[in-house]
């Protein structure tokens, strides 16, 4: 079976499936290439059992690092931020532990970085987040949990609902009550997302130049604050807002020491960007390799881009103060001073390139904000944490990456033709 069941077919050829059979083939039934596909077709049986080499799906735990060590666990810890906090842990001599089902384009780059550059320090265990025992031995005697793996697209959330559902709500489930098991439960940090804040429609906003502000000139200055009201909409929002609201809850009703960090746009490094999730990097992608930029809506939509280094900062700080922080969500984004719309960010890619960048224009997408800036005073003054690294320079760190990557990995895919 080449292409998975689509989940709305009950009966097929007069049969009834089981549903873990809709799940078998090659390509997923909107007939998107899974890991064994995207492997094969890159390189042939070699390359999947290269990357099967890289971690043991039937052991969860990596002997080297639980003799040592009580790891980092880092669930998702192959995608981009994921990897890019687990070579910081492991550069500071952390044992870390990566829990990934590989399922996103091209984080089977990531594991292969990650382990050339720390072979001693980052084990593997290729699973999925949905399988709870596999959860539980990951999580094990792990001296802390990271919880990245999730289903991050919108769009792919409006396609497939139950699998948005069971991935961002379920499996987080299965990671706090792995936690909970635990006679020293380990505390578990969460990657959340402005969109628990909704579209914001309950807020006026005008055109200013490039740009969608709001009108109320405090919210202009300052960002959102946690004090927002959540707002879930779209089936992404709302796995992802259950998601959030189960980890606050664990350490109130449990102990778990938990914290959540809501996050804007992150870019940077390591990030394989779709036209679904990681726009920064998809445009920059797809202006080098010269192909059109597609953008849904007027582009003056705003956002308040990050850095990575400034994210994976933010991250371990908030590990390094979760006895004070315990059971508390803080906004983590560019802020004011690096909000910018996408139209700016072009203008930008322009300005880096030396040349012109075709876009076309097409509707905006549902559950799209217009605006949204996050105010971080929260968690600066909590932790002393602030971004360091402006959006312009941030963008030529990610095209001068992009450089050294296409010099170290030349055969690879243009992730900037990749669908998520």
């Amino acid at each position: 079976m080449l292409q998975d069941i689509d989940p709305a077919v009950p009966i097929l050829d007069g049969l009834q499936f089981d549903t873990r059979h809709y799940h078998f083939g090659l390509y997923d039934a909107q007939g998107r290439p899974k890991l064994a596909a995207r492997l094969i077709e890159k390189g042939g049986v070699a390359a999947l059992k290269h990357v099967a080499a890289q971690g043991d799906p039937g052991r969860v735990r990596a002997p080297v690092v639980a003799r040592r060590a009580r790891p980092i666990l880092i669930t998702g810890g192959a995608g981009f931020i994921g990897c890019n906090l687990a070579d910081s842990l492991a550069a500071d001599g952390h044992d870390v532990l990566i829990f990934d089902s590989l399922h996103r384009f091209g984080v089977e780059d990531n594991l292969e970085w990650l382990r050339r550059r720390h072979p001693k320090r980052v084990s593997v265990a290729i699973a999925d987040v949905r399988d709870g025992l596999a959860v539980d031995e990951a999580v094990g005697d792990a001296a802390a949990v990271f919880h990245f793996a999730a289903q991050v697209a919108v769009t792919t959330s409006m396609n497939a609902p139950d699998e948005d559902f069971e991935v961002n709500a379920r499996g987080t489930l299965n990671v706090l009550e792995a936690a909970r098991r635990r006679d020293h439960m380990p505390p578990i940090i969460f990657a959340s997302t402005n969109k628990v804040y909704g579209d914001l429609s309950a807020h006026d906003f005008e055109i200013v130049g490039d740009q969608w502000c709001p009108v109320d000139p405090d919210l202009r200055a300052k960002g959102v604050s946690e004090r927002q009201p959540l707002h879930l909409c779209t089936p992404y929002g709302c796995s992802k807002g259950t998601a959030d609201q189960y980890v606050l809850d664990y350490a109130k009703s449990f102990g778990v020491p938990t914290a959540v960090l809501r996050m804007s746009c992150i870019y940077g490094p390591r990030q394989f960007g779709t036209e679904d999730q990681g726009w920064v990097a998809h445009f920059l992608m797809r202006a080098r390799s010269g192909e059109a930029i597609a953008v849904f809506g007027d582009g003056r939509q705003v956002r308040d881009i990050l850095h990575v280094s400034d994210a994976v900062a933010a991250y371990r700080l908030l590990l390094d103060n979760i006895a004070i922080l315990k059971g508390r969500a803080f906004n983590l984004g560019g802020g004011p001073a690096n909000a910018v719309s996408l139209l700016q960010v072009i203008a930008e890619i322009e300005r880096v390139l030396g040349r012109d960048v075709p876009c076309h224009f097409d509707e905006m997408r549902p559950g799209d904000q217009r605006w949204y800036v996050s105010d971080t005073a929260a968690f600066a003054q909590a932790t002393g944490w602030r971004s360091r690294i402006g959006w312009r320079n941030g963008l030529r760190d990610l095209d001068r990456a992009l450089d050294a990557m296409e010099v170290a990995e030349p055969g690879r895919r243009r992730a900037g033709k990749a669908v998520a």
